[in-house]
């Protein structure tokens, strides 16, 4: 284990603010296709002092008269910002189709799109290198610049392309299982870091059991800087903030809401008010606190998201059961390689002595009952979803029974059975449709 002093907070600090950083990047409709837009622009200089020194033979093929490349200049710079504006239509329509018919949670696979931002950038780079381009044409020359024209020609023919592979892309982006696929397999991402790592968090101690607050006095509170969701979480910087021997018990977890000046963690014994000060200005940037739910080690988001896809496809407005089914699939794909994964401690103790408690992290039952208890009370309804969510319940029931440690999960996923066929009684579905229910539930209920 890495040495956990106080100057070893500031990389892991940087590392979770790089991350959080990055992932606002990822998900801006602005920064690539800025970036792009400044590499027309460079492009276009590079291009103009190349042309004025020099004549490149084997570009004959693009040579053209100034007044020809005049034209076909102004022709792409307005061909592209008339698409560049189509492209953001169709942008504002598909967020409006996905949270409408979906969940307004799902926006953020639309919003990473690279498609999407590149075919921005290009279109903007091309419009921003054609308008240059006019400026730099001398009419009275004998032939426009070779290598500013056939930049040109290339970025217009690159923008034609790039509207395909969007247009391609955007349709398919729309079906609700690819959008379900997309959040999986996030999450399968980091399920895969389970225990630790270098998404979920790296390993700050030896589990030991939770000990209980001394009566050495008042612990010091830590408060809430801000308000939002708790997105990212250095467990190692926040152990590493408090004074050897100390015990520090965060208040909060990944995917949580905080209050400004609410606890966001305790400390005892109370150390003096300089290093208070100095532990709690730590283990606030120890924590990303943003607007919104992200997935950079929110588990239980995609869970969220989700079962917000079922509860639309089950409301009365929509009512797609088959949807419903696919959501329930889905949603065990991660639910049992989670239920194999073993989970962070929520008690550890690092070789200095100081004590790190995460009570309020999920764990394997938690995380049954937030895949599976809401979407439960809507299905008994709708036989098929409600059989689709009795087989998938066993199904996961039967294996976890197989692992060690995994009693709670066990109950948990027994009374999600028996509350299944509970709901579907209570929906009112005939005895002729309960019976298939009670059968793939092996009878437990009773």
């Amino acid at each position: 284990m890495d040495d956990d002093t106080p100057d070893s907070i500031a990389p892991q600090v940087r590392r979770l603010k790089q991350r959080a950083l990055g992932d606002r990047l990822r998900e801006s409709l602005l920064f690539l296709p800025l970036l792009l837009l400044a590499g027309g622009v460079l492009a276009e200089e590079v291009a103009h002092v190349v042309d004025r020194h020099h004549r490149i033979g084997w570009l004959g093929l693009f040579t053209m008269a100034p007044d020809a490349a005049v034209t076909l200049l102004s022709t792409i710079a307005g061909a592209t910002i008339t698409t560049a504006g189509v492209v953001f239509s169709l942008l504002v329509v598909s967020l409006q189709l996905a949270s409408g018919q979906f969940s307004p949670r799902v926006l953020r696979t639309f919003w990473r799109d690279r498609m999407g931002q590149v075919l921005i950038g290009l279109l903007l780079a091309a419009f921003a290198f054609c308008v240059l381009a006019l400026s730099q044409i001398d009419t009275s020359a004998e032939q426009a610049p070779t290598l500013t024209m056939t930049f040109a020609i290339g970025l217009a023919l690159a923008s034609i392309l790039a509207i395909v592979g969007f247009l391609n892309r955007i349709t398919r982006q729309q079906y609700v299982g690819r959008i379900m696929e997309r959040i999986q397999l996030e999450a399968t991402d980091l399920i895969k870091d389970l225990p630790y790592g270098s998404q979920v968090g790296h390993r700050c101690g030896e589990p030991v059991a939770a000990p209980e607050p001394d009566d050495a006095g008042v612990p010091l509170i830590v408060r809430s800087p801000a308000d939002g969701w708790v997105q990212q979480v250095s467990y190692r910087a926040v152990l590493a903030s408090v004074p050897p021997g100390s015990t520090v018990r965060l208040e909060t977890r990944v995917g949580s809401y905080l209050i400004r000046d609410e606890p966001l963690a305790r400390i005892w014994p109370a150390p003096d008010a300089a290093t208070g000060r100095r532990a709690a200005r730590q283990i606030g940037e120890a924590i990303i606190i943003g607007a919104t739910r992200t997935m950079q080690q929110d588990i239980d988001f995609a869970l969220r998201q989700l079962n917000d896809i079922g509860l639309r496809a089950l409301s009365p407005a929509v009512n797609d059961p088959t949807t419903a089914v696919e959501v329930i699939l889905r949603v065990t794909s991660i639910m049992r390689p989670l239920l194999h994964a073993d989970l962070p401690a929520q008690a550890q103790r690092d070789d200095d002595g100081r004590t790190l408690l995460t009570p309020w992290d999920l764990d394997h039952a938690e995380y049954v009952r937030h895949a599976y208890g809401q979407i439960r009370l809507y299905a008994g309804a709708h036989p098929q979803v409600a059989l689709t969510l009795v087989r998938t319940l066993r199904m996961l029931r039967d294996v976890t029974a197989e692992l060690a440690d995994r009693e709670a999960a066990v109950a948990e996923l027994d009374r999600q059975l028996a509350a299944t066929i509970d709901d579907a009684r209570r929906a009112g579905l005939p005895d002729a449709e309960l019976a298939p229910l009670t059968g793939a539930a092996g009878r437990r209920q009773e």
